[in-house]
């Protein structure tokens, strides 16, 4: 019973990761064949004044860029805390639905939500005649196309947090590591090279093990991974992402876990979901980025 459980959290948070985070272009129906080089940005062309933004990732860029422009963002814990954000109305996203009557009542010229996640309100407000845009990131190179585009529609300079991206990859070790990125237990996922994950680790040069392998996952961009597969990989380093429930403490007392290399030379490392698997913000993107330094100075 507690494995099942235990299946379906890692569904229905990989689902989101899926919806909101995966570069999939919308001429492609076969995920193997998507190119993560760059955002879907589609729909709005003129510029905005009064801005809601439905992902966190999006009012966080836009907030840099110009926070007098949003008049709404969603109810995020990578939020709270963001100095560019205060006193702006929060809507209630997530994987609640959005709350149209709510968006409606700030009087936006433009609504900007993740494509696939939050197509079906976009559409309603679009009936309601509020213009929206629809927006995916799952590439670096995405990141910075998304950056560009807000910035077009806000009128802003996209220039110094373009550059303050580039400060996140600056100044890399020369090394070569082999990694593997592991997910979740049961099953175990691990990104390929079709996911934000699987292009952050290659615009650090870091040689993910899984970045070829294609499977049966339901998640695009990942695939799931036996234990065999693991010791056979024997990567250099390992990359747990904490899903809950002391992932890394699980993994560690599995029978296959003192015999990897990894483990043997103590290169192991926990990731937070946000900034290696989903975005999130720009904070945890760069929270993300000073670990895979570490992992590469090592």
């Amino acid at each position: 019973m507690k494995q099942n459980r235990w299946w379906v959290i890692i569904l229905v948070v990989l689902l989101s990761l899926a919806l909101t985070a995966c570069a999939m272009t919308s001429e492609r129906s076969n995920p193997s064949e998507a190119a993560p080089s760059s955002p879907n940005v589609v729909g709005f062309s003129e510029t905005a004044d009064r801005i809601v933004a439905l992902s966190p990732l999006t009012a966080d860029i836009l907030g840099r860029l110009n926070a007098t422009k949003l008049v709404g963002i969603p109810n995020s814990e990578l939020l709270i805390e963001n100095p560019n954000l205060q006193d702006i109305e929060t809507i209630a996203t997530g994987r609640t639905p959005v709350n149209l009557e709510q968006v409606v009542a700030l009087e936006p010229d433009l609504v900007i939500g993740t494509r696939g996640f939050h197509d079906q309100a976009l559409r309603r407000l679009e009936e309601l005649g509020i213009d929206t845009l629809s927006t995916e990131v799952g590439s670096w190179q995405g990141l910075r196309s998304l950056t560009r585009r807000l910035a077009e529609v806000i009128n802003a300079d996209p220039t110094p947090l373009l550059e303050q991206y580039e400060t996140f990859l600056g100044n890399l070790p020369d090394r070569d590591v082999s990694a593997l990125v592991l997910v979740s237990r049961q099953p175990i996922l691990s990104p390929n090279k079709n996911s934000w994950a699987g292009d952050l680790l290659n615009q650090f040069k870091i040689q993910n093990l899984a970045a070829d392998f294609q499977g049966q996952s339901p998640i695009s961009g990942y695939i799931t991974l036996s234990p065999e597969k693991i010791l056979e990989s024997n990567p250099e380093v390992l990359m747990v992402v904490e899903m809950g429930e002391n992932t890394l403490k699980g993994f560690s007392e599995e029978p296959l876990w003192s015999q990897l290399q990894a483990v043997q030379t103590n290169r192991v490392y926990e990731f937070d979901y946000y900034g290696l698997i989903n975005p999130g913000s720009v904070e945890t993107i760069e929270a993300a980025c000073t670990t895979l330094r570490e992992v590469l100075s090592q």
